[in-house]
C-alpha cells in the first residue's frame, strides 16, 4: 500500500472546499474532435496509400487492366462516401433529394 503525504491531502481538501468536484468535472466538454482529427490526419492517408499500393501490386503487373479499373471505381465510390461523411454535406444532399419527392407547397 502506498502512503499519501499529508501535504497532498491538505491541498486536495483545500481545492474541494473552494470548488465542488462536480463543478470542476462539469466544466470540461466531452467531444470526439481529437480522435476525429487524428483519423483524418493520420489514418485516412495511410489507408489510401495502402489501397493504392495493393491495387498496383495485385492488378498492374498481370495485365488485368479491366479488373484494376473496376477496383479503382470501387475505391472512388468509397472515397466519395467518406468525403460526404467528413464534410457534413450529406445532410444538404439528403434535404435536396427529399425535396424532389415532397409535395408541400411551402
Amino acid at each position: 500500500m502506498t502512503a499519501v503525504p499529508l501535504l497532498a491531502l491538505d491541498q486536495i481538501a483545500a481545492l474541494a472546499a473552494t470548488r465542488p468536484p462536480v463543478a470542476v468535472l462539469a466544466q470540461t466538454d466531452l467531444n470526439t474532435d481529437g480522435i476525429r482529427g487524428w483519423i483524418l490526419d493520420n489514418l485516412l492517408p495511410l489507408l489510401l496509400l495502402t489501397v493504392a499500393l495493393l491495387l498496383l501490386w495485385l492488378g498492374g503487373g498481370k495485365g488485368d487492366n479491366a479488373g484494376v479499373m473496376r477496383r479503382v471505381g470501387g475505391v472512388f465510390v468509397a472515397l466519395a462516401i467518406i468525403g460526404l461523411a467528413v464534410s457534413g454535406t450529406g445532410v444538404d444532399i439528403g434535404t435536396f433529394i427529399a425535396g424532389l419527392f415532397s409535395t408541400s407547397s411551402g
